[in-house]
């Protein structure tokens, strides 16, 4: 097994965080992003000390596992949520025998376990969120949202984010339309150049109170004002009380600077 080569077989487990198992001749290799009983395609990218690392090219069956359909319109390519096409209950046990792993690991056999517990609300469940400003492919469009699974550049918009309450994507896309108009173009980590960075949002679950943050860099500078409005005559279920631009100034003593908008 050489690094660059090109193997087919199925994921026999998932470890923590995320490590499909798969044995190939009797040899383990590690292909994250995949799902219990998927075959998958995949190409050596890692080969040392007897430790093999795979990357997910094409899953090319199934898993028994998958009993539904996404509910997310950009899965599977959002790193968001791993597995949409399991049921929850399905989730659970993976999840389970993952900490149940962990624990041994860490303190031995002798653990008093006493099961997992779901969540009652098995979406809409996130109460703080950051999305990254960037763009789906290299000088593309602006774009919002979450990396892309695999990429550390590639942004997908996220204005249907099944993880956070409905408010935060009318937010999301009142946000990037705002900046789309006006032009404006998003930090590049290699370059260090662009202005756009990320949208913090946070929502009280029981008081729907919304918190809004824009960070951007102090490479331009824009009127708020519109924005602002724009976002407070939003239909929200919940309710807009802060608008803050946090702006991180590439100055000789890096200071940060925050303000109300």
């Amino acid at each position: 097994m050489k690094k660059g080569e090109i193997y087919q077989g199925v994921i026999e487990k998932i470890d923590f965080p995320n490590k499909g198992i798969v044995n190939v001749d009797g040899e383990k290799v590690i292909v994250k992003n995949g799902i219990p009983g998927q075959k998958v395609r995949f190409m050596i990218n890692k080969k040392r000390s007897g430790r093999a690392e795979g990357r997910l090219l094409e899953v090319l069956e199934k898993s028994p596992l998958e009993t539904r359909d996404p509910v997310c319109p950009v899965f599977p390519q959002c790193g968001g949520c791993m597995y949409q096409t399991m049921s929850y209950e399905e989730q659970l046990k993976m999840k389970e025998t993952q900490v149940k792993e962990l624990l041994t690991q860490a303190v031995g056999e002798d653990i008093h376990w006493e099961g997992i517990h779901g969540s009652p609300r098995e979406f809409e469940y996130r109460n703080k969120m950051e999305f990254s400003f960037g763009d789906e492919y290299k000088d593309g469009p602006l774009s919002l949202g979450l990396h892309k699974k695999g990429s550390t550049y590639d942004i997908l918009t996220a204005d249907h984010c099944r993880l956070v309450h409905p408010d935060m994507d009318k937010i999301l896309r009142c946000v990037l339309d705002f900046f789309t108009e006006l032009g404006a173009v998003h930090y590049r980590k290699m370059q260090h150049t662009g202005y756009l960075r990320h949208l913090l949002l946070r929502r009280g679950v029981t008081t729907g109170e919304i918190l809004v943050h824009v960070i951007t860099t102090s490479q331009a500078e824009y009127d708020y004002a519109p924005l602002v409005t724009r976002l407070l005559a939003l239909p929200l279920e919940g309710r807009i009380v802060g608008i803050m631009h946090i702006c991180l100034l590439y100055t000789s003593d890096a200071a940060d600077e925050a303000r109300s908008v």
